[in-house]
């Protein structure tokens, strides 16, 4: 049974049918391990000196700002290709510019390793990302280990049988607490700006603490913004900045959105089109559409020099060429593709077209929505991706030490850019998204 909050994400369907394992992820740190994966060669000269930065329970942007300051530099001449989960033990390659190697030497920062490994002229930036290697620990498997041991290999079969996974938006692109990212891009898109600005200060969900719970429930029902500063904990900042510019500003909800940066802002719509993204492959699913089959009217990208899906570069499935496409499938080369959609977005044909075109017209949206009336700057017009993500996971199990009884399973593989790795997790767990944030 998929969990209501997935379905809230447009995540209607498991792609395996085997039992969930259930059980728990990240109750340490080191139970969640992530290394980048980049092509960069670095040499012994260059004013960016590059490093391998291994951190624990760290965010990635918190952590630069504490490297700037005890470098006495600014954050811009720090340098990473991508950021990283907190809980977890990560490592990736970081440069700094115009710092010696004796500045890092004697720098300590608890819970972080940092290692020289040479120098360059180039920085580091999100181009040198293209991907990440996953060793992933699940503990407290209530399962007797024969059972646990056939239902992680029929899992493994069933994915490797399908190709990969859906590449399906995960729960961190929407909130697992209090998923109402798309819910916000929606109204954005309507131009019920007033609904936008209300559903993000005030709509509630259960999994909050009971004192927001009552401060949001309370602002959404009078709209008293100065009594909701008193109420909202410090904590929730941007709601708090949006209610301090309605009560400067009283009724300019469009306005209120100002306070946010323009990334936060834009996110809103990027998460409205991944729902629609994430409903496309399981209404292409439920028809019998094949994610690693192509059937004429797809639209197919095809891989780069880097092994990634370059989506600049598309060419539509006919008749004619149909065998061939999916020779390139077949060989990793190639990727059937759905639309993130916005005011110029290219419809597939065919079968897979009337499923692109089903769901969008049910969104009740038009191409010229993505414009964004009144706040233009958050225009959007689309881009295709790749519905499949391949991956070939291995698995080992073990008795779990921190949960006498139980059983821990760990699960190592990788993944592009821009994927997520509980898309893998969730056809293993088939459990509550809250218990693999």
């Amino acid at each position: 049974m998929i969990p209501a909050i997935e379905k809230k994400m447009g995540i209607e369907l498991y792609c395996t049918h085997s039992s969930g394992i259930g059980g728990k992820l990240r109750q340490e740190p080191e139970d969640f391990i992530v290394k980048e994966i980049t092509n960069r060669k670095e040499g012994e000269s260059g004013k960016h000196l590059i490093l391998e930065l291994t951190k624990t329970n760290w965010d990635t942007h918190h952590l630069v700002r504490d490297l700037s300051r005890k470098l006495g530099i600014s954050k811009k001449r720090i340098g990473f290709a991508g950021t990283k989960d907190k809980r977890a033990k990560t490592t990736q390659k970081i440069s700094i510019y115009g710092i010696s190697e004796k500045d890092i030497e004697n720098l300590y920062v608890k819970n972080v390793e940092l290692k020289i490994i040479g120098r360059s002229d180039r920085p580091l930036g999100l181009g040198d990302l293209f991907g990440n290697e996953f060793r992933i620990t699940i503990r407290d498997i209530d399962i007797d280990t024969h059972e646990l041991e056939k239902i992680l290999k029929e899992t493994t079969e069933e994915i490797a049988y399908f190709g990969g996974v859906p590449n399906f938006f995960g729960v961190q692109r929407f909130g697992a607490v209090r998923p109402v990212t798309h819910m916000i891009g929606e109204e954005l898109l309507k131009g019920d700006s007033e609904k936008a600005a209300l559903t993000y200060i005030a709509r509630s969900f259960p999994d909050e603490t009971q004192d927001v719970i009552e401060a949001r429930d309370y602002v959404m029902e009078t709209r008293d913004f100065s009594e909701g500063l008193k109420r909202y904990p410090l904590r929730l900042r941007y709601e708090r900045a949006m209610m301090h510019y309605l009560v400067e500003n009283p009724g300019d909800y469009a306005g209120s959105f100002s306070v946010l940066s323009r990334n936060i802002s834009k996110m809103f719509i990027h998460a409205y089109q991944s729902y629609v993204f994430n409903r496309i492959i399981c209404k292409r699913i439920e028809k019998g559409l094949s994610l690693d089959k192509a059937v004429p009217g797809d639209i197919i990208c095809f891989r780069n020099e880097e092994g990634l899906p370059d989506i600049s570069k598309t060419q539509k499935a006919t008749e004619e060429n149909v065998d061939g496409m999916n020779n390139l499938l077949k060989r990793g080369r190639a990727f059937i593709t759905a639309p993130l959609v916005g005011y110029k977005t290219d419809f597939a044909s065919g079968l897979p077209g009337d499923v692109e075109k089903e769901m969008f017209k049910e969104t009740g949206m038009t191409p010229e929505s993505f414009k964004v009336k009144g706040v233009s700057d958050l225009a959007s017009k689309g881009l295709r991706k790749e519905i499949l993500l391949h991956c070939d996971p291995e698995v080992e199990i073990n008795e779990d030490e921190l949960n006498p009884g139980k059983s821990k399973a760990t699960l190592t593989f990788s993944l592009p850019k821009g994927s997520y790795a509980t898309t893998v997790l969730r056809e293993y767990m088939k459990t509550d998204p809250l218990k693999m944030s």
